[in-house]
């Protein structure tokens, strides 16, 4: 199963106020205990939504909306992407990581990943071999 983690902005990551020295040190550790349980796919923090950009469709326009974004709790500061064999051995691994905004109530939220059998019939043979071959250029990308 892969889920996204999902670390929600607060206050502080809207204005732009960086981690301290430790708090980096102590997800760099638990991101190498991560990585070294192979659960750690990817992840990555987030400029605030002022430097941003939305694109709102709407009947078939395109709308620009130029960032910061209001409801601060429902936006994304940084994220993970892992794979767990479960929600629960995600939940584990949550219980284990070093409070991402210290100082501040914050949430963290984590949702998997659809899988191609989530589709059921819509998934033609055809659609499922193209989303095969999207999957393997991606990686042949990233390899080069």
């Amino acid at each position: 199963m892969k889920v996204m983690v999902i670390v929600k902005a607060t206050k502080n990551s809207e204005a732009g106020i960086m981690p301290t020295e430790e708090l980096m040190a102590e997800m760099g550790k638990f991101n190498e205990e991560l990585l070294a349980a192979g659960v750690m796919l990817d992840g990555d923090g987030l400029h605030p939504s002022s430097k941003g950009k939305r694109v709102r469709f709407s009947s078939g326009k395109k709308t620009i909306i130029d960032g910061p974004f209001a409801a601060t709790n429902e936006l994304i500061a940084g994220f993970w992407i892992w794979q767990v064999k479960s929600m629960e051995e995600a939940l584990e691994w949550m219980k284990r990581c070093p409070d991402p905004m210290p100082g501040e109530e914050s949430e963290v939220e984590i949702r998997p990943f659809f899988e191609m059998e989530d589709f059921g019939s819509e998934m033609t043979p055809a659609l499922r071999e193209q989303e095969e071959r999207l999957r393997a250029e991606l990686e042949r990308q990233r390899g080069a």
